[in-house]
């Protein structure tokens, strides 16, 4: 399968990556590409978590309503680095360490109880 064409200044970071992370700028890439005409703001509000999008941009002097495709290669870079680090590492294994079913024999989280009954 190929990769969809980057703009240069993206394909310019992505070069500058170590292999083993170019796979995971090109998801970055796809994601904040898919909506070229979105602003930048909206599109990483579902990218990065909480307020690192707006730090993100704060940083870079880019207001809200920019278009991916001003980004230079300098800023693909640092967006890829502010993404690789607020991006929640997968847990190995089944998530909660358990394979399935129910997470507590009595059926509710692990250390919680069911409300008492006072009218029973």
């Amino acid at each position: 399968m190929s990769r969809p064409a980057l703009p240069a200044p993206a394909t310019e970071a992505r070069t500058a990556l170590p292999d083993p992370e170019r796979a995971a700028f090109d998801r970055l890439a796809a994601a904040v590409l898919a909506r070229p005409s979105a602003p930048l703001g909206a599109v990483l509000r579902a990218q990065l978590p909480g307020p690192a999008g707006v730090r993100w941009l704060r940083q870079e002097a880019l207001p809200p309503t920019t278009r991916a495709g001003a980004l230079t290669a300098a800023q693909w870079g640092s967006l890829y680095h502010c993404w690789a680090a607020t991006a929640p590492v997968p847990a190995p294994g089944p998530a909660g360490g358990r394979a399935g079913g129910r997470t507590s024999p009595h059926g509710h989280a692990p250390g919680a109880m069911a409300a008492p009954r006072w009218g029973s």
